[in-house]
């Protein structure tokens, strides 16, 4: 008990940001371990399919995922709660789910088979400016000039870092101009995401947050598969039960779904949006230097001139947020609107 007892105090000893820090190098890491897990498995093909496809990486993440927000957020599903959301909001949120639970994240994944992980990375933070102007001209949300300013150097930075790739895996070749299909996939996804954030702004900002995210998985597990099926045929999930692939899995869902996820929900539980949004905006940082270490995947020119921008941009966008905090004397927590604007802020993260 003594043991116990010292080792509950070290726990709370540790500040709640430590949580959000460790969260997002873990969320970081995500896009460079899907990809060294899928080539683990074409090396080790069963019936000539890989086990450890991207699609059956995503689908399994997801059921992790569900199981362990299931545990964190049991006690916000009950009738009181429900009774309280009406037909319009749970088909809001169904759309919401479908856009940033299923197609974004499949989007991202094929094109992480496509594309290195750090054109996913930066070509990702489309996503952010994307959401900032749709809220401005949908919403007719106010922001400062910093949140403006921060945008723009930033979706500069995703355009250079398109524009000036060589040539590959492209559906657009022109002298000096390269599109590649896995940057297009990335963009859509971005798109998508950044539509799900202005919906859920706008309709669904006061359904709480274990609502929230327990019903986004759950639908976007469930649609995404049914859309696999329909695209790639009945066999695509033919290994989703090879124990080689859970035992991969196993690794992945403890270290990036489940500690992940508790350390991620636990920071947001005692903290501000300002506070989750200037740490989340380090995951495609986090993200860059865990692909250098895992895939040995350098930064080329164009993603170190277009990553720079967006660096900036990231930088010059947090100044707005955190003017925007004091201006408003926000202190609450994160609701389940806000987690998806500071999740949009972070880009891919595995799930």
């Amino acid at each position: 008990m003594t043991s116990l007892r010292k080792w509950h105090r070290f726990i709370d000893r540790i500040p709640n940001q430590a949580y959000l820090w460790v969260a997002i190098l873990i969320f970081g890491a995500s896009g460079a371990v899907t990809r060294k897990l899928t080539e683990i498995g074409s090396q080790n093909l069963i019936n000539g399919r890989n086990p450890i496809s991207l699609c059956n990486v995503l689908f399994v993440g997801n059921i992790c995922a569900l199981l362990v927000l299931i545990i964190i957020y049991r006690q916000q599903w009950n009738k009181t709660t429900l009774k309280q959301i009406s037909v319009n909001n749970w088909l809001v949120l169904s759309v919401v789910a479908i856009l940033s639970g299923a197609l974004a994240p499949g989007l991202i994944f094929q094109a992480l088979a496509l594309t290195n992980v750090n054109n996913v990375i930066l070509v990702g933070r489309l996503e952010p400016p994307l959401a900032l102007a749709l809220s401005i001209w949908l919403l007719k949300e106010r922001v400062n000039i910093w949140e403006i300013i921060g945008a723009i150097a930033a979706f500069v930075g995703v355009a250079l870092t398109v524009l000036l790739q060589p040539a590959g895996h492209t559906i657009m070749n022109t002298p000096g101009f390269h599109l590649g299909t896995g940057e297009i996939l990335t963009a859509v996804g971005s798109v998508a995401a950044a539509v799900a954030t202005v919906l859920g702004k706008k309709y669904v900002f006061h359904i709480p947050l274990g609502i929230f995210t327990i019903y986004r998985t759950a639908v976007g597990t469930v649609v995404f598969f049914f859309l696999a099926l329909r695209l790639y045929g009945q066999h695509h999930f033919a290994e989703v039960f090879s124990p080689f692939l859970w035992r991969w899995m196993l690794l992945y869902s403890v270290v990036i779904v489940v500690l992940g996820q508790s350390l991620w929900f636990k920071g947001l539980r005692a903290t501000t949006v300002s506070v989750a949004s200037l740490v989340g905006s380090f995951t495609p940082i986090a993200g860059i230097v865990a692909a250098y270490f895992i895939l040995d995947e350098a930064p080329t020119l164009p993603q170190y001139i277009g990553g720079s921008l967006i660096i900036v941009g990231i930088l010059i966008s947090q100044l707005g947020v955190m003017r925007h905090t004091r201006l408003t004397a926000a202190a609450d927590q994160v609701n389940s609107t806000q987690v998806q604007q500071v999740e949009s802020e972070m880009g891919f993260k595995g799930i």
